[in-house]
Order: C-alpha cells, then structure tokens, then sequence
C-alpha cells in the first residue's frame, strides 16, 4: 500500500486547511483567469460514447464540471485528490449541479490511484502535478490508467519567457499573492505556492520527462505570456 512521505502529507494537510476559501481565492489571485486557462486546457481531451475521463487532483471539482459541460452524457467522470477536505467540497458541490449523476470522487493520490490499467479515455490534471512529491511514479500512474489512443492534459503554471514579464510575475507571486492569501486563509499555504512553482522544471525539461514515461506527440501550449502553459501527450 503507498503511502505519502512526508512531505506529501504535509502538503495534502495544507490542502485540507485551505479548501473551504480554495475555490474563492483561485478566482481572486488570478483575477478569474484560471477558468478559461481550464476551459481551454478541457478542449483538448478526447473522449468517445459511454467512455471515461479522469481528472486528477480534483479540488473542488472546477475541471470534472467543465469535462461534463462539453462531452455528451453517456461519458462518466471521476475526480481523484489525495485532500479528502477537497473531495467533500466537490461532492457537495456537484450534488447541486445536473451532472450530479455523472461524476463521481475517489480519495487517493497521483502516485496510487485506485483503478485499473487502460481505463480512461483521457486523464487532466491542473495546477496539481507540481504538488506529487514523486512525480515520474505519478506520471507512470496516468500513463497506466490511460487507454491507448488515450490522452493526457496538464495544465501547470510556468515561468513566462519575457524578462519584464518574468520580473513582474515573480513580485507577484513572491510578496502579494501570499498576503492577500493570507489575509482569508492560510499565508504558509501561498507562499507554498509560488515556491513550488519556481521549482518545477522548465517546459523542454517536463515535456522529456513525458516522452520518457511514454507518452508520444508531447507538446506544450502556453497560456497568457507564459504564465501557464498546458501539456499533452498521447498513449500509444
């Protein structure tokens, strides 16, 4: 059975802190962008009749809503967080939408997931891959649940090329978005976040990681001057 180090379990704690204003803050730091960063990361599944999608690191459910808007209703979708505070929200979230009947949660993490091999017609992940403390065993878990032909989508925030771009992020992300998070919720919990973001690997570098794992056809699509980018890659 696998269990968090302990640095995962830190971090699903600081989740579990967070998630009654999570949804509220992710709208107010991105100034609402972050919907149509998903919007347009969810374009990019695939999916057939009677399939099934995955998203990962769930949270509240924001992309599992979005998969059910834009797919027809014989697709199923299930959400997977290792927060089980996040996976309560969501499901009280979705009970009071009509895709209620569609989506179902399962509390696990990226590294142990609680399905069998070749399930999925695509498997998401946003703004949660740089949280897997063991991220190439996470990655070969989504490419196990995957079918082939399947797709993966990640939608992760990056670095922005342009150094006056780059400059401007980074002061936000270092000394405001830790405040005013802090001031409704948890300031340890934002300043987590703009650390793990200045650690995560270049695009070149994650996109190999993908191609190492097994995924074909890897590409990288960045969103807003590079703020946030959106990887896919296929299974063979």
């Amino acid at each position: 059975m696998f269990r968090l180090s302990e640095k995962g379990e830190q971090i699903q704690q600081m989740f579990g802190a967070i998630a009654p204003r999570y949804d509220f803050l992710n709208r107010l730091l991105s100034f609402g962008i972050d919907r149509r960063w998903r919007k347009t990361a969810v374009r990019l599944i695939k999916f057939s009749e009677g399939g099934r999608v995955l998203d990962v690191a769930t949270g509240t459910g924001d992309v599992a809503l979005e998969i059910a808007r834009i797919t027809p209703d014989s697709v199923r979708i299930t959400g997977a967080d290792f927060s089980s505070e996040m996976v309560q929200l969501g499901t009280e979230k979705i009970a009071a939408t009509r895709y209620a009947g569609r989506i179902d949660f399962k509390v696990a993490p990226c590294e142990d997931l609680p399905f069998p091999s070749h399930t999925f017609d695509s498997v998401t992940i946003a703004f949660g891959i740089r949280n897997v403390v063991d991220r190439r065993l996470g990655l070969a878990e989504l490419w196990r649940v995957i079918k082939p032909g399947g797709r993966l989508v990640i939608l992760e925030f990056s670095t922005p090329r342009s150094a006056l771009f780059r400059w401007g992020y980074h002061f936000y992300f270092r000394h405001i978005l830790p405040v005013i998070g802090g001031l409704f919720s948890k300031y340890n919990a934002y300043k987590y976040l703009p650390d793990s973001v200045l650690e995560f690997p270049s695009s070149e570098e994650f996109c190999a990681t993908l191609s190492d794992i097994g995924f074909r056809h890897v590409r990288c699509q960045p969103l807003t001057f590079g703020i946030a980018s959106i990887y896919v890659g296929t299974k063979e």
